[in-house]
């Protein structure tokens, strides 16, 4: 482009705006000038003719609609110059002149160049797929500066989007033969300007650290190559109000307010400095919860029994919407229709408590005429509908809807879900419109992994959750490690048959060469599957499974236990099962502390009769200001083979999953004539777990942990042939450090084993995937 400097002109001049060149056009209109600067009063004109000068592609008719004159019309020089100007905004002229001569007027334009071809220069950062879409100049259409102008911004602010507020775009044209002129977009992008400190002004009782951790926005930290959420953003920090504001009022503080936010920047314009000056109040519990009724017939004794929230308990809006939740529904399951719930709060200051009263009233009486679904170009109408708890002909319900538009969006499947009401064709009806934007579903990834049991491992994984706009699920997982290879294949449909019925399909198989044993072992497993509520925070499934298991390449020096067992063959065995979860975070009422239970067996039959139950309980709870984190979980099963004896391809094993400090099958029933471990038909695991800040700032996402786990596996069916075959428990003590990445969440154990036995393989150290139950 520098070699053709001297081909390049701006139109106009151009003006220099936060860093972004714009075009602007300057039109003179000559003549009337002369007749302003003449006589001091007002002089008519009336011209016969009218002609026009200059205009190649724009006809005579045209300009002088634009002009708004005509042959013989009486014209003063104020309508003069308006119809100069109004030729001028039709932006395709870059000068106008209008210029009485005697009784002809005579209109003077020069049209603006055409658009040969539009480019963005110099952008690396951003690409031109990026851009271009956002320019509303195109090529084969007139040059207007205006316009030119505005694309610039737009390049502008996208920069600024990303952090490069200092990036400067200056948009230059390139004459061509022909009235012609190339428009391209040169672009000095400069470095991210990023979030150097996030604080608060106010906060007595929760720590900025544990504030921030509410915010989406983060500060830059160690990984701020891969972070892309430590730039400004003004939408981000309106969320970011509304995060605060929810974690404050769901604990309690009724009054809580954020009085602004304070964005400014470093001197050098390398950073952001923001500042959220908040209010937090006095924390209110609930004091008298109560429900009165102003409907006739209407027993509120009846609905008092449904409310969850309890005196004395923490305030939180949350709560309180859950309430009137299952109050209504309540009602119309007692077919008392067009209720309303309205929560009237009393507060005590003095108590610092705040009585609640939910009150059923009788609302109007409107019916939902029809529902309209725009904007999904891929996922289907019923989809969606499933999500709207109305259908046409249904008594209307603002709630409802409100609870609609958050079902939706819970989704994934959109960028945006908005659900709206309007007047439909009478008083008493209206229509609810449902406004999506369709985002991205699918995922297709390609990458290494890294386990501790079993070494360095390539993976392909595909996913999608809105497969053929259906919203059914599918995952395809690849992987192959060092000892071991894992083929799986998920799918799901959330609603068969158009209810809260889920129906799973799965499929894996797994082969192993020789991990941590001496012999390879082939698994496969089909199961279909279907799930469903059976309460508000359970859920209960039930299958069938047809699995498929081989031991091989038992090696000579092996126990006589595998080698024997190695002669059986493949084995095949179908079962059916259910498996009960109870999760008390599925109501997000107390967001301090949660509970899960999980219950299952499985029922074997046919050539192979057994029963395998397994539990888990587990729970967690915040305390010291949500500094501290508080876990405990307890986990067993038992194998039960009625007709025969189990294999080690069917007994549990004990490793770093599940009790850490020890190799995979490190710990638990081991043959007496060899070294290797053979798994038991019974386990139990106990788990003790504290995580905390260790000072370092929020934005690296690095805690500290200390951890304690009790536990073993027996009863292998060979009594005296293995060690370690009754209840032989072991303890291990260790620290850990948790480390959020933009990959996932990380943890490093470090260990000490308090109690083992001779026969154990313990290790002292190992890297996971952090997870909380």
């Amino acid at each position: 482009m520098s070699g053709q400097a001297d081909e390049m002109q701006g139109f106009g001049e151009r003006r220099m705006a936060q860093g972004a060149a714009t075009i602007r056009m300057v039109a003179t209109v000559t003549g009337l000038a002369v007749l302003s600067a003449g006589a001091a009063g007002a002089q008519d004109f009336a011209f016969n003719v009218v002609t026009i000068e200059g205009n190649q592609r724009v006809a005579d008719g045209t300009i002088l609609s634009f002009a708004g004159i005509s042959a013989g019309a009486t014209l003063s020089a104020a309508d003069l110059n308006t119809a100069a100007q109004q030729i001028r905004e039709s932006g395709l002229f870059e000068t106008v002149d209008v210029v009485p001569q005697g009784g002809t007027l005579v209109i003077r334009v020069v049209e603006f160049p055409t658009i040969n071809r539009i480019s963005i220069e110099g952008n690396t950062r951003i690409r031109d797929a990026q851009l271009l879409p956002l320019l509303q100049s195109e090529p084969r259409r007139a040059f207007n500066p205006v316009q030119a102008e505005a694309d610039t911004n737009a390049i502008t602010q996208v920069y600024a989007s990303e952090g490069r507020i200092n990036a400067v775009v200056t948009p230059r044209i390139i004459r061509l033969a022909e009235n012609r002129v190339d428009l391209v977009f040169e672009v000095a992008e400069s470095g991210v300007t990023e979030i150097e400190r996030i604080s608060f002004l106010g906060n007595r009782t929760y720590s900025e650290g544990r504030l921030r951790r509410v915010l989406d926005t983060k500060q830059a930290g160690l990984l701020r190559a891969l972070v892309a959420r430590d730039t400004f953003s003004p939408d981000r920090v309106a969320q970011d109000r509304q995060l605060l504001t929810d974690f404050y009022m769901s604990r309690g503080y009724a009054d809580f307010e954020v009085l602004n936010v304070d964005v400014t920047l470093t001197s050098e314009r390398d950073a952001y400095l923001v500042t959220y000056n908040i209010r937090e109040g006095q924390q209110f519990n609930f004091g008298t919860v109560t429900v009165s009724s102003t409907i006739p017939g209407v027993d509120p004794a009846v609905f008092q029994d449904a409310i969850r929230t309890r005196d004395g308990a923490v305030y939180s809006p949350v709560t309180i919407e859950t309430d009137i939740t299952r109050l209504e529904r309540l009602a119309v399951q007692r077919n008392v229709n067009f209720v309303r719930v309205e929560p009237r709060i009393t507060r005590n200051e003095r108590a610092l408590t705040l009585d609640l009263e939910y009150v059923l009233v009788e609302g109007p009486r409107v019916f939902v005429e029809r529902i309209d679904i725009q904007g999904n170009g891929t996922t289907l109408d019923r989809v969606i509908r499933n999500q709207v708890g109305v259908v046409e002909g249904d008594p209307f319900n603002p709630r409802e809807i409100r609870d609609s538009a958050r079902r939706i969006r819970a989704l994934g499947f959109f960028e945006n879900a908005t659900v709206d009401t309007r007047q439909g064709s009478s008083a008493n009806q209206v229509i609810v419109d449902v406004g999506v934007t369709e985002g991205p579903t699918g995922t297709l990834s390609f990458g290494a992994n890294y386990n501790t049991d079993t070494g360095v491992g390539l993976l392909a994984s595909y996913g999608q959750s809105n497969f053929q706009g259906r919203g059914q699920q599918l995952d395809f997982d690849l992987s192959t490690a060092e000892t071991n290879q894992r083929l799986s294949f998920r799918f799901a449909e959330p609603q068969l048959l158009g209810r809260d019925l889920r129906g799973g399909l799965e499929f894996s198989y797994r082969q192993t060469n020789n991990e941590n044993a001496s012999y390879d072992t082939q698994n496969g497993r089909f199961s279909p599957s279907l799930a469903f509520p059976v309460s508000d925070n359970g859920r209960l499934s039930v299958f069938y499974a047809f699995n498929y298991a081989d031991l091989t390449n038992v090696a000579t020096t092996s126990s006589q236990i595998l080698r024997d067992e190695e002669t059986i063959g493949a084995v095949a065995t179908n079962s059916l099962g259910y498996a009960y979860s109870w999760d008390s975070r599925r109501a997000g009422i107390d967001p301090n502390t949660g509970y899960i239970l999980r219950f299952g067996q499985e029922f074997g039959f046919g050539d192979s009769q057994f029963i395998q139950t397994t539990a888990f309980a587990g729970a967690e709870t915040k305390v010291l200001n949500e500094e501290l984190t508080l876990r405990a979980t307890v986990e067993g099963g038992y194998l039960d083979y009625t007709d025969g004896q189990s294999r080690v391809t069917d007994r549990f094993f004990l490793g770093s999953r599940l009790m850490r400090g020890f190799d995979a099958g490190g710990i638990g029933p081991r043959a007496r004539d060899g070294d290797d471990a053979i798994g038991g038909n019974a386990f139990a695991v106990a788990r003790l777990e504290a995580e905390f800040p260790l000072g370092l700032p929020s934005e690296y996402g690095i805690s500290g942990g200390l951890f304690y786990d009790y536990g073993s596996v027996w009863d292998s069916g060979y009594a005296g042939q293995v060690d370690y075959d009754d209840f032989t428990a072991r303890s291990v003590i260790g620290a850990a450090i948790f480390w959020t990445t933009p990959i996932g969440p990380l943890r490093f154990n470090f260990t000490e084993p308090l109690d083992v036995q001779a026969r154990d393989k313990t290790r002292a150290f190992d890297v996971t995937i952090s997870t909380n139950f």
